[in-house]
Parts: C-alpha cells; structure tokens; sequence
C-alpha cells in the first residue's frame, strides 16, 4: 500500500471519528434534555400535590405541546446510508408509518452482506427452489409479484428455520412472445420488419431489448424484496443454459428420443413459424362471425358452412361437399365417401376433375374411419397438406400432399395461376366467386365451429405440413405420471390433490412434442443439413439420412466426413430455434451448471419445491419432469404447489395485450393516473385496445394508486391464495394492509415509550409469576406460532398470514397493550409493570420474527430498534434469526379460559353500551357483575382491573347469585348474558323494555340457528372426510360443539324470560 494510500485512510477514520464523536455529544445533549424534562415534570406534579390541585387534561396537553415543541423533526427522519451499507435509523421512530422510508436501504444491505448466499458446502439441510423465469419482454406485473411474494415467504421462513436455503434467480427469452414484442416495436418505431434488418441485425436488437428488460425485472423483483441468490443468476440463452440446451438436444436425439417428421403443424403465418398446441387458443364461433385478422384490413368472414360441387371425370354427374375454409379446396387431392353408403356406392373407383388446377383429378375413396354418412352430404373433400384428419386420410390411401401456402399465409403456384400471390382470406372471396362463375356454388349456411388463433399473435392458425424436430413424449410421459399418481414409486406430490387429476388427464393423452420454431431469437437446432453433390434434389433438409446432430460444428463436420467419406458436400446449420420451453423445462438441472459435474449439482439437486402458476403445469411443469427425470434419473423436486391465476378486478387475465396489468412498482410506489396512462402510451397496445385500457383505468383508479409500500402488496397477495383458481386483485384490500402496517408501526412504538430507553429484557421468562394478561398473550402467541408454522408446513399461506396477523391485531393491540396500560400509571403496580414490560419485550421480539417472511422490511427495522438484552449476541439481522418455535411453559388453557370469558364480557359490555347508550357512549360507565358460582365469582374478581380497563368502567361490582335481589333493585339498568354462570349489569339512564331484551335473545338464537345449519351442511357434504384437511375438520367440530352449546343456553334463557 502506498503512503498516498495509507494517507487517505487515516483521514477517512479520522472524519468517522468525528462523525462518531458528534453523534455521541448529540446522543448526550437529547438524553441531559430528556432528563431535564422528567424533572420539570416531577416538579410540576410536585408542586400539585403540595398545593392540593390537580392537572387538567388541557394542562397536560398544553405541557405536552410545549414539550413537543422542542423536538427537533430531524430526529424523526433516517439519515443517508451509503448504498450496501447497513440503514442508518433515525434516533426517534417517525410518529406515522411511511413505505418509502422504512423500506428504503435495507435490500441493498442484504444483498451486501451476503443474506440470500446458500453455501454448496454447507452441511445444513438444502432447501431448493427456482424461480419460475419470467418472460423478458417487458415489465413485471401482478402475477409475477404473487408469485415473489409466495417463494420470498418460503424461502424466508426455511432460511430461518435452519436451512441452506437457496433460491435462484432466472430470466427466459421466450422466443415468440420476444420477438412479437421487438418487431412490433421496430415496425412502430422505424416502419421495418425483421426481414427488412435481417437476421443478424435483428438478433441485435432483440439483445438490446433483453439487457433494457432485464434489468427492468431484476429491479422490480428487487424491490419487492426477493431475496433471490444474485451470484446464481441465469438466463435461458447464457453460456451455461445454452451449452445444458445443445447436451439435451444431442443426448435426446442419441437416444432416439428426438426425430424429424414431415407432419401437420399449426402454422402462425405472422410469425412465419410452427407454434406448439399449448399456444394456440381455441374459440366457438356460433354461426356467421366477422373477426379482425393481423394483416388484413377489413374484418374475414368465420361461421359459414359452405357448399360446391365436383364434376365427375366421366361426365355423369357431380359430388358435393362442404367446408369452412373454401380456399383449401385449392390443395384437395381426393374425395371421401362411407364404403357402406348406398347413395354413393357407383362413385366407387371414379374420378372428379379440379375446376382450377388443370390436370388434377381427384379419386373418390372409401374411408369410414372419417366419413359420417350422417353429416351434410357425407362426401368429404379431402386436403391432406391442411387438415390433421385429411393428413392421416392421405396416409391411408397414399394420396398426394400438396401444400398451397406460402410460409406468411398466400397462395403459392400450387394453388393455380389465378390465384397465387392471394392472401389467403382474399383468396376465400376469390375462390367463391369463380366457383359461382363456374356454377358450381351450391350455398352456405351458419355453422358452429372452432377457431384456433395463436396466443401472441392473435393470427388464425393454418394448419400445414411441415418437415420439424420432435421429442418422442410416450415412455418420458409414463414415467412422469407414474411418479405422481403410483403409491408404491410415488415420489412426486401435488400440495393441492385437484392438480393430481389434471396431471393425469394431460400425460395420459400426450402427444409427441413439436420442439422446432421458424423463428430467429432463440437457441439454434444443433443439427447440421449435409447436401451432397450426387442429390438429385437439392432442396434443404431433403433427405433424413443427411442430418448430423452434434455439439458444435467442429464435431458435426467430423462426424459427417466420416459418414460421406469420399463424396463431396456441403454442411448447413438448421435455421430453426428451439420451442423455449425446452430449455425453461432444463431449469431444474441447468440452473446448478448442468451438465457439468458442479458443487451446486451435487449439492442442490434435486430442487425442493416447486411453485408456479396452475396456468403452466403441462407447458413447463409437466416437461421438467419428463426431461430432467430422463436427463439425470431423479424427478426434479418432489412438491408441486400451484398458485391462483390474477386477474383484475372484473376477473380478466393479467395481460399485456389487454393493457389491464399494473406495475407492482406503481403499487409500492403510487402513481398517478396520468402516470398509468403515460406507461400505456410507451407500450405497443394497437390504438383500439389503448383507448379500451385507458378507460379500465380509470374506472378503477380515478385518482391513481396511492403508495403502498412492498410489505403491504405482499401480504395481500399471499392473503389472496385461500381464494380458488383464480384471484380478482382488488387494489383497495393493498391499500387496507397498508393501513394495518401503519397500525402495527404505532403499535410497536407505543410499545417502545412504555419499555423505556433503559429497559434492560429478559430471555427467559417464567410465566407461572406473571399477571393473567402476561400469561394469556405469550400462552396465545404460542398458539400463533404453531398455527403458522403448521399452515407453512402445509403450504397454506393465507392461513399462516390470517394467524399472526390475528395476533397482531386481536391480541397484542386490541387486547394486550391496552390491558397493561394501568400498571404504568400507578406506583403500585411495580412489579406487574416489570412482568408486563418483559412480556411485551418477548412478544414484539418473537412476533417480529413470525411476521417476517410476510413483511421483510417493516419487520426488519422494528426489530433494529429493539433494546436487547445485556451478553447476549445480537445477529445483524432479523432475516437470519431462528424462526419461532411453540415454547411448551408459555402454554396456558387456564389463562387462556378465563381471559376468554374476559374478553367475552368486554365485547358484551361494549356492544350493549354501543346499542342503548348513545350519550353515554363515551363515558366510563358503573356495571354489576352476577356470578353464578364461587368459582366464577373468583375469576370475575381476580380480574376486574383488565374488565374495566378494556371495557372503559368507572367501576365494577361484583356479587354472588344470593345479591341478585341487590342487583335488581338499581332502578335502570341493562343485562347482558355472558355465559350461563355469569350476567353484567350497566347503569343506564333510560328504562329498559323487556320486550325488547326478549326480541334480541330470540334474534340471536335465529343467528345461532343458521351458523348451525350453515356448518352442518359444509361438514354433511360428500367426500367431506376425504378431502378436507384434517386441521380444518377438526376445528368445524370445534366450532359444531361450541355452537350447539350457546344455541341451548340462549332456548333455555328464552324460556326463563318469558316465563318472568
């Protein structure tokens, strides 16, 4: 190190230790001016007890004012921390909840500091999972928020609970959905199509849009707080994928699992490429329908059956068929007829002639495998190069196949002179007229059919043949299904059982897979075209035996000098991509460096766990089964869990192409609603369906979306996942969990003011010694945390959230603070005031780290402003403590019984004040307690500082069954039964009408009835016991038992009343 060197370091650790020695001076002045606060005050209440007056509250507020006076609001905000450093935390907690200051810093640290890191080495149990890899053409939305939200609180909660928990990160160039995008844009942008750039160029540019995306997802995904291992990041076309991609592809075809086969494929004329079946989407058109078309200017005409006749070769008469698509008459090679059909037996063996293609002669066949002599006329027009049911005819009967488009959907010379360079809908109308010239027309009527269009592109599918690569799916299929569904080999769980039958339904019927795209972006086929001097045809890809499929070019022109010793050719690379779900469906084994022998292969493999949409279990979960099962031996992780598809708030599909997706950073953000409608004015939405998403928007967001912050837009996700298949993502329910984490942020800092800058906690308490409230909030927190931890372990992620946020909510603020706040009041309640701090210590500490893996970073910085206890190690953070486990002393049915009848006497009191005592209705009112026993006298008594204090009493008395005629002589009062040992008693000013108090037992005996009713036909419901979780049966029996109790206590009570 140079002197210059060592120079600029001393001065760094010297402005440190200024920094360091201001903040120190700082600290002693706020603390000195806090103590001189105290003493004022105890000279103040002083002074007021010498001269025997009191403090009004309007004096006490006055003090107050003057002592907030002299806060300094730069105590309440964060200072700057430097980027990766750890958050720089205000000295005093900000009086509100903000998003953007709590969460700001905190990711960066995390990352810095190495928190998301698993370690192949480690010898911790693994826990994998993967992100399901998101589409790199744009922005992420809802969806893909859900799906963070899901797999950071998995991976969160496994770190902490003991786990090498790695979760890896991964991008997908989605080779159709990709290019779509960048031509769409290059033709907005600069009026060029990508053959107008060209291969090479535009491989360019669609780079370019994947580094600008990319980083986009990579942020966003950030900002939700993913805590993604960042130094496992993949991409689907990086080196390493793409050699894993070449190994599959050679080894498959090695294996004789992948060939090429001239078939019917469904062809996306736009796109100029074969699409597989799982992206095309098919539509019922009921009769005739206009539809817009890519490509053609006015609507094309759908739903016509259409009629016209064949002249027989011998000139004694005609044949009549029908069809949908007029224009593929064009390539029709024969006609079909029922060999048993007796109208059509002395057509047998003849010939019809082709009214456009001169020379072409069409046999009439017997086929009744596809003829219905039901159906129309019953003879059928047969065009084996355009229709899969013609294509196997053809086979059959070895007739001719004869293609009539061009690859971008015209009409080629086959199609004949007067037609060919016709788009193929032009050529439809064309078609019709000539037939009418010809006189041939016979008619056309409405017709219920199926239309296929592609999912990206919205083209109608063309069915043609084509020369492709495929992957044999049968014995890979077996295999896949048999791990799911065999008991004795069973090693492949669906969490959600529904999913189990799909699974079925698919891999039953499977069908080889078309892995080859027409297209330009993409991994290119490792299959190299030998053309040889001596071929008499010329065309590429002629001859099958001409194919060498090998890891690179080197290795292919080896193999095929070897295979055409001394003959002369030429070797070409095969044009085609790969479909991208074959190198998506590689995840599982390339993301761990595949097919190399790596650390992490070794170590991680296989995955754990894997989540993803339900949408996708046959495109992507199906086939990284069947290839990595086939690959490596292993089915690829062993848990399945499906999440709900999001829609918007009307139930439509999340999608770019509708417009309807929101940003997730413009939910933690806010945005205005110019500022959604600008976003949509930088898409490639058609003009047609920018106005339509415009208007959706603001319908729903008049006045934008308000800042949420990324804990609430997580915790409301992960709460939506009780509801079906299917999520209508409701803004203002965000929105509502934002306010609840404002809530919890006061809460806390209540909590903090009580505990007192020099509360010291305890780690071990003993609950025995406590006041009741002590022991009922950590005997509930027990309870919390093994509800949590069970509805984690079972993938019931809205559980888990809904129990500790019940805690949070019910019992810690409702309940628990409140109860507590006498014992800081009074001097003589020292020692519970101790317990009480200790408690609430234990319990923001423990309850911090259960709500973690839902609220990272509200979680996070709460728990930094803990005070902690005295030599005992602080991890640096919350993310890497262990997470809550059910402590078996803090269990209490004792407490938790008595606080029950508690809190049931407050909820009474408060609802029969609320319902008779509109003026008295803040007032601390004086109530009577009438036990019916010893025992519940005791408890009542034992507990009438929580009863008032909760209940907001000025007093409460409380007697035995013998001082009823007591009670009953306090002229205006109000009953209200508890249970059937107790009833309370209010001091009202009104008289109360004893009608009335029958009427609301019988209405609540009604309300009892119907919850009854209610759980009894959930419980009486078919296959209940086999398919209910056991947890949820045994808590409707519960809820059953509980139930028919009260029900029979208020008949009797009703009985009584009216019998008085």
């Amino acid at each position: 190190m140079s002197q210059s060197e060592k120079q600029i370091l001393t001065e760094k650790e010297l402005q440190r230790k200024i920094k360091n020695e201001d903040k120190v001076r700082e600290k002693e002045k706020k603390k000195q001016k806090a103590l001189e606060k105290a003493k004022l005050a105890e000279e103040l209440k002083a002074k007021q007890e010498q001269d025997g007056t009191k403090s009004t509250k309007k004096t006490t507020k006055k003090s107050a004012q003057r002592f907030d006076s002299e806060e300094n609001p730069e105590d309440f905000v964060d200072p700057e921390t430097p980027l990766g450093e750890k958050k720089k935390l205000s000295p005093l907690m900000a009086k509100q909840y903000s998003p953007e200051a709590v969460e700001k810093s905190w990711y960066e640290w995390w990352e810095q500091s190495g928190f998301f890191k698993a370690d192949a080495k480690s010898s911790k149990p693994a826990f994998v999972i993967i992100l399901p890899p998101p589409n790199v053409t744009g922005i992420l939305h809802t969806g893909h928020a859900l799906t963070s939200a899901i797999e950071d609180t998995i991976i969160r909660w496994k770190r902490m609970s003991g786990f090498n928990a790695l979760w890896v990160p991964a991008t997908d160039h989605a080779g159709i959905a990709t290019q779509v995008v960048v031509e769409k844009e290059i033709m907005a942008k600069r009026g060029l199509s990508r053959h107008d750039l060209g291969r090479e160029e535009f491989v360019k540019e669609v780079w370019k849009w994947k580094n600008q995306s990319g980083d986009t997802i990579m942020t966003q995904l950030r900002r939700l707080g993913a805590s993604l291992d960042w130094s496992r990041e993949c991409f689907t076309m990086d080196e390493q994928r793409s050699k894993a991609v070449t190994e599959a592809f050679v080894r498959l075809y090695k294996e004789g699992l992948i060939y090429r086969d001239n078939r019917i494929v469904n062809w996306d004329c736009s796109l100029r490429s074969a699409i597989s079946k799982d992206e095309v989407t098919p539509i019922e058109i009921k009769g005739r329908t206009l539809l817009e078309v890519p490509g053609y200017e006015k609507p094309v005409e759908f739903g016509l059956l259409t009629s016209f006749a064949y002249l027989l070769e011998d000139g004694s008469g005609e044949v009549v068929v029908a069809t949908t698509r007029v224009e593929t008459m064009l390539g029709d090679t024969a006609i079909a007829v029922h060999p048993n059909d007796e109208r059509y037996k002395h057509l047998h063996g003849k010939f019809a002639v082709h009214p456009f293609i001169s020379g072409r002669k069409l046999p009439i066949i017997c086929d009744e495998e596809l003829v219905d002599q039901n159906y129309g006329t019953a003879c059928v027009k047969i065009t084996p190069a355009h229709d899969l049911d013609d294509f196997d005819v053809g086979k059959r009967h070895n007739l001719e196949f004869i293609n009539i488009f061009t690859d971008d959907g015209k009409i080629n010379t086959n199609g004949g002179p007067e037609f060919a360079g016709m788009p193929r809908f032009m050529a439809r109308e064309a078609v019709l007229e000539a037939l009418k010239k010809k006189g041939l027309y016979r008619g056309a009527e409405n017709n219920t059919m199926e239309l296929k269009r592609c999912s990206r592109t919205k083209d109608v599918i063309e069915p043609m043949i084509k020369p492709q690569w495929y992957v044999n799916c049968h014995v890979m299929g077996k295999k896949a299904l048999d791990v799911a569904i065999n008991d004795e080999n069973k090693k492949l769980e669906f969490i959600q059982k529904q999913y189990t039958a799909e699974w079925r339904r698919w891999l039953e019927k499977i069908h080889d897979w078309c892995i080859s795209r027409q297209l330009w972006w993409g991994h290119r086929i490792p299959a190299w075209y030998a053309t040889l001097e001596e071929d008499q045809i010329k065309d590429f890809g002629s001859y099958n035996d001409h194919w060498i499929v090998a890891r690179n070019e080197k290795e292919a022109q080896k193999e095929a000098d070897d295979r055409f010793s001394g003959k002369n050719f030429e070797l070409s690379q095969d044009p085609d991509v790969l479909d991208t779900w074959f190198s998506s469906g590689l995840s599982p084994l390339s993301n761990l460096g595949w097919p190399d022998e790596t650390d992490d292969l070794k170590a991680f493999y296989p995955n754990s766990v894997l989540e993803t949409g339900h949408d996708i279990l046959f495109f992507w979960v199906a086939r990284m089964v069947m290839l990595c099962m086939q690959l490596s031996g292993e089915v690829p992780f062993s848990k399945v869990y499906m999440h709900p598809m999001v829609c918007d708030a009307h139930g439509r599909k999340v999608s770019k192409s509708l417009g309807n997706g929101i940003d997730p950073l413009e939910v933690i953000k806010g945005e205005t609603l110019a500022g959604l409608h600008r976003r949509l004015e930088t898409s490639i939405l058609d003009p047609k369906k920018l106005v339509a998403a415009k208007e959706g928007h603001a319908k729903d967001f008049p006045n934008g979306i308000p800042e949420c912050g990324s804990d609430a837009l997580r915790f409301a996700l992960v709460s939506y996942t009780a509801q079906s298949d299917r999520i209508n993502m409701d803004i203002l329910r965000v929105i509502g969990y934002r306010e609840w984490c404002n809530k919890l942020w006061n809460a806390v800092r209540f909590a903090m003011m009580k505990l007192g800058d020099d509360y010291t906690p305890l780690l071990t308490l003993c609950p025995e010694n406590m006041p009741l409230s002590c022991q009922w909030i950590l005997s509930s927190l027990n309870k919390a945390i093994s509800k949590t931890v069970d509805s984690l372990n079972a993938y019931e992620f809205s559980n888990a959230a809904n129990a500790v946020y019940a805690w949070w909510q019910y019992q810690l603020c409702d309940v628990y603070i409140e109860a507590i706040k006498p014992y800081f009041n009074k001097p003589e309640y020292a020692l519970e005031r101790t317990h009480a701090q200790h408690a609430l210590w234990v319990c923001l500490e423990t309850g911090l780290r259960l709500l973690h893996p839902f609220l990272p970073f509200v979680t996070e910085e709460l728990w930094q402003r803990l005070p902690w206890p005295k030599d005992c190690e602080r991890k640096a953070s919350i993310m890497i403590c262990d997470y809550p486990s059910p402590i078996e002393n803090w269990r209490n049915e004792k407490a938790e019984t008595e606080m029950d009848m508690i809190l049931m006497t407050v909820k009474y009191l408060r609802a029969k004040r609320a319902e008779l005592l509109e003026k008295q209705i803040k007032e601390r009112l004086h109530t009577f307690a009438l036990c019916e026993n010893e025992l519940t006298l005791k408890i009542v008594q034992s507990h009438e500082l929580e009863i008032r204090t909760l209940a907001n009493l000025s007093s409460l008395e409380v007697v035995l069954k013998g001082g009823e005629e007591q009670a009953a002589l306090l002229a205006r009062t109000a009953f209200e039964t508890i249970n059937e040992n107790l009833k309370v008693y209010i001091k009202v000013d009104e008289a109360i009408d004893a009608e009335a108090e029958a009427e609301k037992i019988r209405n609540k005996i009604e309300e009892l009835q119907k919850q009854k009713e209610k759980i009894e036909k959930i419980m009486g419901a078919s296959e209940y016991e086999e398919k209910v979780p056991a947890n949820i049966k045994e808590d409707n029996t519960t809820k059953l038992a509980k139930l028919l109790q009260e029900f029979d206590f208020f008949n009797n009570l009703y009985s009584k009343t009216l019998q008085s």
